[in-house]
């Protein structure tokens, strides 16, 4: 049964990559549909055997490589993070799914799309099953290929070629160092298996290493290369930039990819693995400095923003600042818990996106919608949910989750913690600011479209609507239903096992009353100050913009990032690969290579053709020329 879990993404993807045009576009949709529906089901029946059974298990499905002391097999760990990752990847991949069905459904390339989303998954859930890392290692490149055909998928557009390209590249950059880190385990250690190198950890908590003439601890610099790696893979601050350009992919990608699944893989590489992060200090306060800033970065470049799907994904990038710092301060099973919670609502308000560019014709920009809550009643309600959930709003998942984060960070008590616990409340407001914002001028005030009449936006149908539906029931009762399930720690409910190491366990004390309804409070007020900002008087904002416009362009231009890489590393890297191939390229290796040889055989050929004049006497000089040459030869010889 775990097997399939695994099998039916990969053969959904096959028979809908290689047979989708034999079998239809219908039948692709709903092979493909079935087949990851029915792997969420099995894998939502494995977490119930995880919880009530304290079921875990380390399958082998082959043997892979077999070299001296490097031993890695193809196998499936099922433990409680394997398993809740099973659920969130598979559950909101199978919606996607289905949501796709109608979001697609004038696509001539259907069954390649589904394809595409199946291979993903397939690629995901070997990352998330590993036993090792050269697995993980697997899936990870894999699910960094997919986004790529994903994000590319309509190829014709200039635009989303350019973001699937620079998806890659800057993933690249990630995945060095996290190969690097790698590779420094298997030095170290000999294996590249889970349980044997977490086993040898404390064995090495006073080896240093010489590395770029650096003097560094070896745990922490396995812990900064992997960390590395999981920037670029969950888009954190300096390897950010490819995130939002994504959303160039169709809707459902952005949901599937940038909402629950690729982008959280580096967040699950951090707390699987924790034995290591547990003996390295240094690396928690990076990983806690890099989640806070990111948080705080993203969400205000997202209170700016005006494309619907820019702004999610703004939102994304911060919430998954908020899964890091929660790691930095030892609190992996709460970035677990905002990793299990943010998967439903992100994608429910993704999806929800997806519902009013349909409605707009492919229109992105909020700035050309509003005042269309009545024609949209059901997209209107279901992404208020997602607003809610996301903002914090008390009692939904939102709540539980990011509240917990910064609880826990404060609880942490040193300067790092209250740190991030600062920008963590102060996060939480922009937030609610920007996910309102959106809200306000997508559904209410003027209606602003110019191209398509307000009686031509439509709701969306019911393979797209149900969906969203579902998402919302985990929007709203996901936090409140696994609360004590996630946190918990007592040793007669640790749910986690050994799946999560804590050298220190988490503190058990309540932060003050004032720090616990803080948040709260200020998520609750900024909904009537969005309100009137912009729905009440929109004038103000421009307003304010206006006074503050270095501020302004600041953020509208995402801090501005984009530009120093253009000008620090493309353009350079340009130039010179510019100047290496019109001078070592061109002047010298071709100049004195094939051209060079190719030019002089030429000439020398039009030479010679000279001597081909048909009188006899300039052959018999010629021969004469050659005879006393070979003389002269023989006798100096």
């Amino acid at each position: 049964m775990e097997i399939s879990i695994i099998a039916l993404p990969l053969i959904a993807s096959i028979i809908s990559g290689f047979f989708g045009k034999l079998i239809g576009d219908r039948n692709s949709e709903i092979i493909t549909s079935l087949l990851v529906t029915i792997s969420a089901i099995l894998s939502a029946f494995v977490l119930y055997q995880v919880i009530f059974n304290q079921y875990q298990d380390n399958i082998v499905i082959a043997k892979w490589i077999s070299s001296g002391t490097l031993e890695v097999n193809w196998s499936m760990k099922i433990d409680p993070l394997s398993a809740i990752m099973l659920v969130v990847v598979t559950s909101v991949s199978s919606l996607v799914h289905i949501y796709s069905i109608g979001y697609m459904s004038h696509d001539p390339h259907k069954p390649r799309f589904m394809a595409y989303l199946s291979l993903f998954t397939f690629a995901m859930l070997m990352l998330v099953t590993s036993d090792n890392f050269i697995q993980l290692f697997f899936g990870w490149e894999g699910v960094g290929l997919c986004s790529y055909f994903l994000i590319g998928f309509w190829f014709k557009k200039d635009t989303a070629n350019t973001a699937a390209i620079k998806a890659f590249v800057v993933n690249r950059v990630g995945d060095f160092g996290f190969a690097l880190g790698i590779f420094l385990i298997f030095y170290l250690f000999g294996t590249v298996n889970y349980s044997e190198v977490f086993k040898l950890i404390p064995t090495i908590t006073e080896k240093d290493l010489i590395f770029l003439g650096i003097k560094i601890n070896a745990i922490d610099l396995i812990c900064i290369l992997l960390f590395i790696g999981a920037m670029g893979k969950s888009a954190q601050i300096l390897l950010h930039t490819w995130l939002p350009d994504a959303m160039e992919g169709p809707t459902p990608v952005s949901a599937l990819i940038h909402a629950a699944t690729m982008v959280t893989a580096g967040v699950f590489l951090v707390v699987r693995c924790s034995p290591i992060y547990e003996y390295s200090e240094l690396a928690l306060n990076i990983i806690t400095i890099v989640g806070m800033s990111t948080a705080f970065f993203a969400a205000t470049v997202a209170l700016v923003q005006t494309d619907i799907k820019k702004i999610i994904a703004y939102s994304t990038c911060s919430q998954l600042g908020y899964m890091f710092f929660a790691a930095g301060v030892g609190a992996y099973n709460v970035a677990m818990f905002h990793l299990f919670t943010h998967a439903f609502f992100k994608a429910l308000l993704f999806l929800g996106s997806g519902s009013v560019i349909h409605a707009f014709k492919d229109e992105q920009d909020i700035n050309n919608m509003g005042g269309i809550y009545k024609k949209l009643p059901y997209t209107y309600i279901l992404m208020i949910i997602g607003t809610l959930a996301l903002t914090g709003f008390p009692f939904l998942s939102g709540f539980y989750s990011k509240d917990a984060i910064i609880e826990f960070a404060y609880l942490r008590g040193n300067t790092t913690g209250y740190y991030a616990a600062g920008i963590g409340i102060l996060t939480a407001f922009l937030t609610s600011i920007y996910s309102w914002r959106l809200i306000f001028k997508t559904f209410h005030g003027k209606y602003n479209n110019k191209n398509i009449k307000i009686e031509e936006t439509h709701e969306s149908p019911l393979v797209m609507l149900i969906p969203l539906f579902l998402l919302s029931i985990g929007a709203i009762f996901a936090g409140y239903t696994f609360k004590e399930l996630f946190i918990d720690q007592s040793t007669d409910n640790n749910f986690w096992k050994d799946s999560i190491f804590f050298l220190k366990p988490l503190s058990t004390e309540h932060p003050p009353i004032w720090f616990l309804v803080l948040t709260p409070i200020l998520v609750i007020s900024s909904i009537p100050i969005t309100y009137y900002l912009y729905v009440k008087n929109k004038n103000l904002p421009e307003q304010i913009a206006n006074v503050n416009k270095p501020l302004y362009h600041f953020l509208l231009n995402k801090w501005y990032f984009d530009e120093l890489y253009d000008v620090l590393i493309v353009k350079p890297s340009k130039n010179l690969g510019l100047f290496l191939w019109k001078f070592f390229d061109i002047k010298l290796i071709d100049g004195f290579g094939p051209d060079g040889i190719s030019a002089l055989i030429k000439k020398c050929s039009l030479k010679a053709n000279k001597f081909q004049s048909g009188y006899i006497y300039q052959y018999a000089f010629i021969m004469l020329l050659g005879f006393s040459a070979l003389l002269t030869f023989l006798i100096i010889k």
